[in-house]
């Protein structure tokens, strides 16, 4: 079976001289591995089309136990992120998240669209990268059936305080008043607090629309990342590599 598609390439490896196996984040068929023949060669169409992070057209033959990629073409290829290492190391994280978040054979289209906004505002440099960070790991999650239950004290009731602690494990809130020290959790403050329900409650032609201080940021970054870690219940090798080098 044949099929035509969008995906981006969020892994290669070369095979052999000349060809490549690619992990694809398709836009109809999930997460997919995928050949693609004599690649490497300076002359092929497929490769551009099949290098890491590359946006592409896709024509692909569905075998029994393997897809082919018989013609790409790209649409989109990000080329200001391979001028700055740490923000090419933040959309590698963005890849790997994918990886692991998204499934084979499902419509993937919104998990890619909001990989593809964030690639796109990350390679331009306009919004800052803890929080595109957050959206992406808050809103990938939300996508995939982990969203947290942020609409209120899941004790009391109580929609907002002054300091909101965000339990890690449950994916709960507890006003000020409710917590007590015990289950891992993290403060955060109002505008933290409103900016988290805003990643997985809001329209996605929204989701990006919001700034918050340099300091709230950092608060909803924490969140996020603990709670990815969290519920993928594994740290990913590319937020390490991330976390090494964007301070220098």
């Amino acid at each position: 079976m044949q099929f035509k598609t969008e995906g981006l390439i969020i892994k290669e490896q070369v095979v052999g001289e000349s060809d490549r196996l690619v992990t694809v984040l398709t836009k109809d068929e999930g997460v997919i591995r995928a050949f693609a023949r004599k690649a490497k060669n300076i002359n092929d169409s497929k490769n551009s089309a099949t290098q890491l992070l590359c946006y592409s057209k896709l024509n692909i033959y569905k075998g029994k136990d393997k897809y082919i990629i018989s013609d790409a073409f790209p649409k989109e290829v990000f080329f200001d992120l391979r001028n700055d290492i740490i923000r090419l190391s933040l959309a590698q994280y963005f890849c790997e998240l994918a990886y692991e978040i998204v499934p084979e054979g499902v419509d993937a289209g919104e998990y890619l669209r909001v990989i593809l906004n964030s690639l796109h505002y990350l390679s331009k440099n306009t919004r800052p990268e803890l929080l595109l960070k957050s959206i992406t790991e808050m809103r990938l999650l939300t996508i995939a059936g982990y969203m947290p239950n942020l609409i209120c004290c899941a004790d009391c009731g109580k929609y907002e305080d002054e300091t909101m602690y965000f339990m890690i494990n449950s994916g709960t809130i507890l006003c000020s008043d409710c917590f007590t020290s015990g289950e891992a959790s993290v403060p955060l403050g109002a505008a933290a607090m409103h900016a988290m329900r805003h990643i997985i409650y809001s329209d996605i032609e929204k989701l990006y629309a919001f700034t918050i201080s340099p300091e709230a940021q950092k608060q909803l970054s924490f969140a996020c990342e603990a709670y990815t870690i969290a519920t993928l219940q594994k740290r990913l090798k590319t937020l390490d590599f991330y976390d090494s080098i964007k301070d220098m």
